[in-house]
């Protein structure tokens, strides 16, 4: 034995003495936790960093994958946002885990600490719900690419571009600049308009007086230029359907043509095509549709010369045939 412990046993340390009893009962603890525990803690630290590096490889794993194979640079900060949630949670819950099995190991008792933990976590569950509600539904829009940022979209009643994304609020600038600040758990619908394809629908009006298969041709040849044309033929998905007399309201001729481009890519072509429109009205002599004109069908299209018969005038009236002017018998008139 050494000397330093040998002169401990036969001073106050000495066996059968009370700090003798100490000493003998930190011994067989020591030796218990050695024993017994050590063995436990050294396993729950073995797999706490096996899980741990597990974690960190999933994660990389989606980084990876998603800079293979994503879209665009914005999917992959999505998905980095994501695989950076997704290890510091982990982590954090391996953490608490292996905590308490070292709490549990050194005596102490964690009925009262897990009570305490339950009560805080159903105080902060109820104070913090919509912000609990915000993350999950912000993880479920990055897990399903609802959309992206840059993305022309429609959330919660308001349309805009995306500008920014975390998994609490999502930022969205409309066509005036107003930047909104959208929670997650708000968005319920999400109207998606830069995924696919757009389709235009535009309505031209006419005067009631114009051919309808002349104004057909017209408006087929003004949209098949714009869609082979240099500026505007990679925006197009599809050739442009023209399809007719879709309504008449007064003296107006409404046709409807259909362009079908690239998503969020229509309004060039469209703008295009309405402004060659206004030239070619104009070069072949018709008339745009007004809700307000009167057509008249006796007004000669060349000289503008009203060919509606005259009225003839009314025949004289029979004297004889007149009835006698009767008076009011109350008032005497």
């Amino acid at each position: 034995m050494h000397p330093f412990l040998f002169a401990l046993r036969i001073g106050l340390f000495a066996e059968g003495r009370f700090l003798g009893k100490v000493l003998d009962g930190w011994a067989d603890d020591a030796q218990d936790f050695v024993r017994t525990k050590l063995p436990h803690l050294l396993m729950a630290a073995v797999i706490a960093f096996i899980l741990s590096r597990i974690l960190s490889l999933i994660t990389a794993w989606m980084i990876h994958i998603a800079e293979q194979h994503a879209p665009g640079q914005s999917r992959v900060s999505q998905v980095k946002t994501l695989a950076g949630v997704i290890h510091t949670t982990g982590l954090s819950i391996i953490a608490v885990l292996v905590s308490l099995q070292f709490l549990a190991a050194v005596g102490v008792n964690l009925a009262p600490l897990l009570g305490f933990a339950g009560v805080v976590g159903v105080a902060i569950g109820l104070a913090a719900q919509n912000i609990v509600r915000d993350m999950l539904n912000g993880v479920l829009i990055l897990l399903e690419d609802q959309f992206n940022i840059g993305d022309t979209v429609r959330l919660a009643g308001l349309a805009g571009t995306v500008e920014a994304m975390t998994l609490r609020k999502t930022t969205v600038r409309d066509a005036d600049g107003t930047l909104y600040v959208i929670p997650n758990s708000q968005i319920t619908t999400v109207a998606n308009l830069s995924v696919g394809y757009s389709v235009a629908t535009i309505n031209i009006s006419v005067d009631f007086s114009a051919n309808p298969d002349e104004v057909l041709a017209l408006l087929k040849g003004i949209a098949m230029e714009i869609r082979t044309s240099e500026d505007f033929r990679a925006l197009f998905v599809a050739d442009p359907q023209i399809l007719g007399v879709d309504a008449i309201k007064g003296s107006e001729l409404i046709f409807t043509v259909i362009f079908k481009t690239l998503a969020t890519q229509q309004y060039a072509p469209v703008r295009e095509f309405r402004r060659r429109v206004r030239l070619a009205l104009e070069e072949h002599h018709l008339l745009p549709g007004d809700p307000n004109r009167v057509f008249n069908t006796f007004l000669d299209k060349v000289t503008g010369i009203n060919k509606r018969p005259s009225a003839e005038p009314a025949p004289p009236r029979d004297p004889t045939t007149l009835k006698p002017q009767e008076g009011n018998p109350f008032s005497g008139q």
